[in-house]
C-alpha cells in the first residue's frame, strides 16, 4: 500500500475515482512527442504536484500532464495501459514483486526502459538495488524509504489523557481506555483493501522475524510455510485488536480517505500506517503533532521490528513518446532537489547517501531502528509473484467480514506462494 507499496505501501493514496490533478488536465496517455509535453501517471496525490512543479520550472517550456489515482485503481490499469500502448511516458512503480505494478512485474514481458546507466543508479544501497532491479538492471527510481507504525495523534492522546503504549498487554489497554472515552484507538480504513496488509505487516515484523530473520530465505528454499508460521499468531493479534475495540466501529465501511479525516481530527487518537501518512495528516490539520511509533506486537520491546523497506518509485516505459524528458524527469526526482521536495512533502527517508533531505522529527524512532538494523522489507517485495498479496488482501476482508478465517486465507497465500514467478 507504497509501502503500499507498499506500497505498494509507499505512498499518498485515494480510493474510488481518478483524480485528474494536472498541468493542463489532459490524459496522462496523450503524449504528442514534442519533447516538450511529459504524461505521468502517479499514487502520490498530495506529493508529487510539487516536484511537478519544480520540474517545469527547472525545465522552462515544460509541461507534465499527469494523473493521479488509487494504488487498487491504479494498479488494475496500468497493465491494460502498457499491454495497449496507451501507458504514460513515466509511472508509478513499486519496488520488488508484490503487486500488478511492481518492478519485476513490469519489467520481465520488457514494459520498463533499463534505467542502468542514469547516474543515481550505482548509487543505491543494497537493500533497495535488490528491489529497483530485474535481472540484474535497474528499472525503478525510488527516491524514498518508508516504514510502517502506529502513527498517533498528540493532541488527542493528551486530551484523552493516554500515552503510547510500550507492549502488547499495554496496547490492549491502551485500547481499552480510548474506547471508553468513545475515542478509538486507531482508525483502520479497510474498504479500500490494499490497507488490510498495513497492520498486520506491523505485527508480522516483529511475530515472525525477532525469532526467525531468515523466514524469507526458508520460504523460498520450500522449508517453511505461512498457515504453519507465526503469521497465524499476527493474524491472531489483528483480530485481537479488532475485537478489543482498537479500531473505530466498521472499518470495513470507512476508506483510506476517511481515516486520515479520524485521525487528523482527533476522532481517533492515531492511525496504523506507513509514514506517508504524516503529511497527510498534517495537510489536514496542521496544528496537529504527529509521532510514529513500533507497533508492539509482544512485552518484550527489545526484540520490537519494524517494516521499513524502498517505497514506490517511478518507470519509464519503455514506449515512452517523449523517452528523452522521461529520463530527464526521473533524474530530477532522484536528483538532491527532487528528492528533497518529495522526502520532504510525503515525510520519507532518502534512499540515497547525502541528498541533503531533511528528517520529519516524526521519524525518529523509525530512523533508530533502522539505523539499529532492527527493520525487514514490506513482506510482499520479496514474494514470487503478485497473487499472494492479492490474495491475502482480499482474504483479511473477507476474515473481517466474517465470510472467512485466517486458517483459509494463509492456506490460499501457500498455493500462491508455491506456484512461484
Amino acid at each position: 500500500m507504497k509501502i503500499r507499496t507498499l506500497p505498494a505501501l509507499a505512498a499518498a493514496f485515494t480510493a474510488a475515482t481518478l483524480l485528474t490533478a494536472c498541468s493542463g488536465g489532459t490524459n496522462a496517455g496523450s503524449g504528442d512527442g514534442d519533447n516538450k509535453t511529459l504524461t505521468l501517471a502517479s499514487v502520490d496525490q498530495g506529493s508529487v504536484e510539487d516536484v511537478v512543479k519544480a520540474f517545469e520550472a527547472a525545465n522552462p517550456g515544460v509541461k507534465v500532464n499527469f494523473t493521479t489515482s488509487g494504488a487498487d485503481q491504479y494498479q488494475q490499469q496500468i497493465r491494460t495501459q502498457l499491454a495497449s500502448g496507451t501507458a504514460p511516458d513515466v509511472m508509478t512503480v513499486w519496488p520488488g514483486n508484490g503487486n500488478p505494478g511492481a518492478t519485476y512485474v513490469l519489467a520481465k514481458p520488457g514494459y520498463l526502459l533499463d534505467l542502468s546507466d542514469r547516474p543515481w543508479a550505482a548509487r543505491y544501497p543494497e537493500s533497495v538495488k535488490s528491489v529497483a532491479q530485474y535481472d540484474g538492471k535497474t528499472y525503478n527510481a525510488v527516491f524514498g524509504l518508508n516504514g510502517i507504525g502506529a502513527i498517533y495523534n498528540q493532541q488527542a492522546m493528551d486530551k484523552a489523557g493516554l500515552t503510547a503504549p510500550g507492549t502488547w498487554t499495554e496496547l490492549l489497554a491502551f485500547c481499552r481506555a480510548a474506547a471508553a472515552k468513545k475515542t478509538p484507538a486507531f482508525a483502520l480504513g479497510i474498504q479500500d483493501n490494499w490497507v488490510t496488509q498495513i497492520a498486520l505487516y506491523a505485527l508480522v515484523a516483529t511475530t515472525v522475524y525477532a525469532g526467525d530473520k531468515d523466514f524469507d530465505k526458508k520460504m523460498q528454499a520450500g522449508q517453511a510455510t505461512f498457515a504453519g508460521s507465526p503469521w497465524t499468531t499476527a493474524m491472531a493479534k489483528y483480530q485481537e485488536m479488532n475485537k478489543t475495540g482498537c479500531f473505530q466501529k466498521n472499518p470495513l465501511g470507512t476508506s483510506y480517505e476517511a481515516s486520515q479525516e479520524l485521525a487528523a481530527t482527533g476522532k481517533t487518537l492515531g492511525i496504523i500506517q506507513g509514514n506517508w501518512v504524516v503529511a497527510l495528516l498534517k495537510g489536514k490539520n496542521p496544528a496537529g503533532t504527529f509521532t510514529l511509533k513500533a507497533l508492539p506486537a509482544t512485552d518484550d520491546p527489545a526484540t520490537f521490528i519494524m517494516p521499513a523497506a524502498a517505497g514506490a518509485g517511478y518507470g519509464v516505459n519503455a514506449k515512452a513518446k517523449n523517452k528523452e524528458l522521461a529520463l530527464k524527469f526521473v533524474d530530477f526526482v532522484m536528483s538532491p532537489a527532487g528528492m528533497k521536495v518529495f522526502n520532504g512533502k510525503q515525510g520519507s527517508l532518502p534512499s540515497l547517501p547525502d541528498s541533503g533531505s531533511a528528517v520529519d522529527p516524526a521519524l525518529t524512532e523509525l530512523t533508530t531502528f533502522i539505523q539499529g538494523n532492527r527493520t525487514v522489507p514490506f513482506m510482499d517485495q520479496l514474494w514470487p509473484n503478485a497473487k499472494v498479496q492479492q490474495t491475502m488482501l482480499s482474504g483479511i476482508q473477507e476474515v473481517f467480514s466474517g465470510q472467512s478465517t485466517p486458517d483459509k486465507m494463509l492456506a490460499a497465500m501457500d498455493a500462491d506462494y508455491k506456484a512461484g514467478s
